[in-house]
């Protein structure tokens, strides 16, 4: 049997540590929730002679201290047995600022292994790094590496083969000019970091009070500095009387001192630092400035739609023909066999009819995420954090809410999920309530669809607009939360921007494949059952089964909420239904759209034409389809979302509060859609 070696891959943001993980498990990942958290964690292995490695991305922190989520949860997952070794990864262009994570790393006496990432970049900017005398002065193996390019990649794996078990790997030497130390004990040649001698000497008290109180207690020194630090996990866990040792924190000074020495670190490793001026702080003068910015971002967003709805419709045009062709050949095997009525209807225009026509939005899926993939590796997204930050602020948001919201343009359980980065519950609270006004990919099958029936060649542009509706709704929605509360954005965004690079083929492959098999799994579980339960309400009624939609289960309910909707241009039975179908998954819409008005391949040109018809038969026009889209964009969002949004804030009635503004939200803004479009 070979042995399971757990090894935490930890870093901060943006340090390359993802596509380092992927490198080595490639699509073979596990995605889950950290247990008790709704903080993601992906989990591979890879083998290395003979063993089993069983690799684990933890979420990007700048620290250990326990201020957010991902800094509890990485901290807690590497101080348990859940890791044999740790595989600190650091950007090696930005040595200074990733030091102090590994100076904390070393502290907790585990197996660290520094990974320099992105060694290919501090080639390109004519610096070096001593990587002889790096070691020496951290006591650990230093491996550079370029997850981008698939370079060091073994040798890492073989020092982490090769140290796993062995808390300090080689003899420290630590020059230190200039510093005097008449400390009882000589710690420069225990510790990587040694703090001035009367830090030192309240270590050594609070360790000889630990060992009095807590003697089995290992690591006891790393205890006795959070203790110093007056950290709320260790003295909660750890209650110990040093009020004679200390009386306040000492966490600036320990602090400061760590940076001191990462200071005598860099003077002693990096060379040529200044010599060459790197390309990112050129580019950054303007997609970072203050007036050209938020245009920029605009015009790259109207890009990436442009690319979705070009491209994305020449593919669907191919899914399209493809689906036609599935559903002739399967009405024809089903009449060759003489197949029941009812079945066939439930096969054709359920099944085939429902799930067909939201696999032909596939491609428009498929670019959209890419280009968001890519938008992201190269590092840009990063900007756009950075450029919303002050304009979050002044809608009394915290800065971190504007990446719960950047998720909420993929998908919005995620995006809940990660408003947990805020540390006030104030914050958490109105992230939540906007964030559903993003618009999800979900929802893009509804604007292609409606918009390519009644817009032509105007359904980029109304695509994009709707898009630009919901950043205005969740800007208004902030506003005036801010305003009731009187709250102010207190809790400024810390975000690294990272060197610009050329994406990484591997990672974004394995990013849109992420996406995609979502999109996949929802259209085989979730479409698929609200396309049968469609069909059945649609299909049976209080006499059984029916071939008259109108005397269906369906038909009664939707015509008994229709009055709600007239106002808005919505009073249709069948669109109302739709809705409420659309709660399940917001792709439902179009599927439910196909049956309700018995209209196969609804997604094809022909398809498209008979809606129409159909719809322009029952007084349905240009301003409904708008108003529609208006309201699919601003209504309650999925179920998966409202689960999470009620674990989220752990309370129904907040949860309830916020459906309630969504649904008048969405009936107000329909309303004024839909006469002003009359006017036009």
């Amino acid at each position: 049997m070979r042995n399971i070696i757990n090894v935490g891959f930890i870093g901060n943001p943006n340090c390359g540590k993802t596509t380092l993980f992927n490198a080595y498990t490639g699509a073979n990942l596990k995605v889950a929730n950290w247990p008790g958290v709704t903080v993601e964690k992906k989990e591979g292995q890879t083998t290395y002679e003979g063993d089993v490695y069983k690799l684990i991305d933890l979420p990007g922190i700048y620290s250990l201290s326990s201020y957010t989520m991902e800094e509890t949860v990485s901290r807690q997952c590497i101080m348990s047995d859940e890791v044999d070794v740790i595989v600190d990864v650091a950007d090696a262009s930005s040595l200074e600022r990733n030091l102090y994570l590994t100076l904390q790393l070393i502290e907790l006496r585990k197996p660290v292994i520094l990974a320099l990432n992105m060694m290919d970049i501090v080639e390109e900017r004519g610096m070096e790094i001593d990587l002889h005398r790096l070691p020496e002065m951290l006591g650990i193996p230093v491996i550079p590496v370029s997850a981008r390019k698939k370079t060091g990649l073994s040798i890492l794996m073989h020092a982490v083969a090769h140290h796993k078990t062995n808390l300090r790997q080689s003899p420290l030497i630590h020059h230190h000019p200039g510093m005097q130390t008449s400390h009882i004990h000589n710690h420069h040649n225990e510790y990587a970091m040694v703090y001035e001698d009367y830090i030192e000497d309240k270590i050594d008290s609070i360790i000889n009070t630990l060992n009095e109180k807590y003697k089995e207690l290992p690591n006891k020194r790393w205890h006795a500095i959070k203790l110093l630090e007056k950290d709320t996990t260790v003295t909660e866990h750890y209650p110990l009387e040093i009020d004679g040792i200390t009386d306040k924190s000492y966490e600036k000074d320990i602090i400061n001192q760590k940076y001191n020495f990462i200071e005598e670190i860099i003077s002693e490793t990096l060379v040529n630092k200044s010599e060459k001026a790197a390309s990112t702080d050129r580019i950054d003068r303007y997609l970072t400035s203050r007036f050209l910015g938020l245009p920029i971002f605009l015009v790259i967003m109207a890009f990436v739609f442009f690319l979705t709805f070009t491209i994305g419709d020449w593919l669907k045009g191919y899914f399209e023909i493809g689906l036609e062709n599935l559903s002739a050949f399967v009405a024809e095997g089903l009449s060759a066999i003489h197949t029941n009525q009812m079945l066939s209807s439930l096969i054709l225009d359920g099944i085939i009819a429902g799930v067909g026509g939201i696999l032909t939005f596939l491609p428009n899926i498929f670019i959209l995420f890419l280009a968001l993939a890519i938008l992201e590796d190269s590092g840009y997204m990063a900007r756009v954090a950075f450029i919303m930050d002050d304009i979050m602020s002044h809608l009394g948001l915290s800065g971190r809410a504007f990446l719960p919201l950047l998720l909420g343009f993929g998908c919005t359980v995620p995006a809940l999920m990660a408003s947990r980065t805020l540390e006030h519950s104030k914050d958490r609270f109105k992230t939540i309530m906007v964030t559903p006004f993003m618009s999800c990919s979900a929802r893009l099958p509804i604007y292609v669809l409606f918009s390519s029936m009644f817009f032509g060649k105007n359904a980029m542009l109304v695509c994009y607009s709707l898009y630009l509706l919901g950043i205005i709704v969740a800007i208004a929605t902030a506003y005036i939360l801010s305003k009731i509360d009187g709250s102010k954005a207190e809790h400024a965004l810390l975000i690294e921007l990272p060197e610009y690079k050329s994406p990484n083929a591997h990672t974004i492959a394995i990013y849109v494949w992420e996406k995609v098999k979502d999109y996949l799994s929802k259209a085989g579980t979730v479409i698929f059952i609200a396309s049968v339960i469609m069909w059945i309400i649609l299909n049976f009624g209080p006499t059984g089964y029916v071939t008259d939609i109108s005397q269906s289960f369906g038909s009664q309910i939707g015509k008994v909420i229709v009055p709600l909707f007239k106002p808005a241009g919505l009073g249709y039975w069948q669109i109302v239904v739709a809705l409420i179908a659309g709660i399940a998954a917001k792709e439902v819409v179009v599927s439910s759209c196909s049956v309700l008005f018995g209209i196969q391949n609804i997604t094809s040109a022909s398809g498209m034409d008979s809606m129409v018809d159909t719809l322009d038969s029952l007084g349905f026009g240009a301003a409904n389809g708008l108003a529609l889209m208006v309201f699919c964009l601003l209504y309650v969002p999925c179920t998966a979302s409202i689960a999470t949004m009620h674990r989220e804030l752990g309370s129904a009635k907040k949860t309830f509060g916020i459906i309630l503004y969504q649904l008048a939200g969405a009936w107000i803004m329909s309303v004024i859609v839909y006469h002003v479009g009359l006017l036009f």
